[in-house]
């Protein structure tokens, strides 16, 4: 039996300000990682692995 528990958050003005700032850096970084790896694919590359990726980004 799997059992679930539900959490409500209820963010104050502040915090939902950070929250969309979070995710704003998340889609970024994501978006980011997915043009770096079509632009490879275009140009007859292999994928390219987590640890360049990062590297590339920092």
């Amino acid at each position: 039996m799997i059992k679930t528990i539900r959490v409500q958050l209820l963010p104050n003005n502040k915090q939902k300000t950070l929250l969309n700032k979070c995710a704003d850096v998340a889609r970024w970084a994501y978006n980011w990682a997915l043009s770096k790896q079509l632009e490879n694919f275009k140009n007859g590359g292999k994928f390219i692995n987590d640890g360049a990726l990062r590297k590339q980004l920092t």
